[in-house]
């Protein structure tokens, strides 16, 4: 079914973060650290790992700083007194967000967590505030022209749960969380190369802004991204089209 396209609310999303790669680098080093610590340093056996290693591929990491990260994880060298958290809140618009955050000081990241929605005009929420809005899905995304129906029969047939194209001719391709990794090296070895492909929490339902609302909650987003501890940020915000990317 066609309808508006996600796409365009990604784009918005990693053009600020690619603006900000050294410290893109720095969080994906300790998401790598984690992951190892966690679940061991081998990526064919640690999805969450291999799923890491492909955002930090994507992010053009160095193998070798890549390789360090892991490395220190799985030998217990590091990460240890790191916690993931996960902050909920509302921005402009009441738009809701989740933060997801990887820190050693519980303390410090609510405080500046909550700043960033309080000076952007937003609140930040009690746990469960938000939370269900939102499914935890492996996403694929292809810009338009990529061959829609090709991607549907392939995506289908590997495991995806939906695939839905919109308006503007670019195709997003959901999965559980398990499956992601199948569905996407069936269409990559089929020539389908995502322009997004992540485990990400995914709206269950958006809620649109106009242009004004839109460029302040990507000042909200743009803010918690800044802080060091934060890993994620997901939002529901539908961004209209001909908003700007920085």
């Amino acid at each position: 079914m066609a309808g508006h396209s996600k796409w365009s609310n990604i784009k918005h999303r990693k053009a600020g973060q690619d603006a900000k790669r050294a410290k893109v680098f720095t969080k994906i080093i300790r998401e790598l650290t984690i992951a190892a610590r966690d679940g061991g340093g081998a990526v064919e056996d640690n999805p969450s790992l291999r799923t890491i290693v492909d955002k930090a591929k994507a992010a053009q990491m160095p193998k070798d700083t890549m390789e360090r990260a892991i490395s220190r994880g799985a030998g217990g060298e590091d990460g240890s007194d790191l916690s993931e958290l996960t902050y909920e809140g509302y921005g402009p618009g009441g738009v809701a967000l989740l933060v997801e955050t990887m820190t050693d000081n519980r303390n410090r990241i609510v405080a500046e967590v909550r700043h960033a929605f309080t000076r952007a005009g937003g609140n930040l929420g009690t746990d469960g505030s938000v939370a269900y809005l939102f499914d935890k899905k492996g996403q694929l995304n292809f810009e338009p022209g990529a061959g829609e129906d090709a991607i549907m029969e392939l995506a289908i047939e590997a495991g995806a749960d939906d695939v839905d194209s919109a308006d503007d001719g670019s195709v997003e391709v959901l999965t559980t969380p398990e499956d992601f990794h199948a569905v996407k090296d069936a269409l990559i070895e089929a020539g389908f190369e995502p322009a997004n492909a992540e485990v990400a929490m995914i709206p269950t339902t958006y809620s649109a802004l106009d242009k004004d609302t839109g460029e302040k909650v990507m000042r909200l987003i743009d803010a918690l991204e800044d802080l060091d501890d934060v890993t994620n940020v997901y939002t529901n915000a539908d961004f209209p089209d001909d908003m700007e990317l920085d």
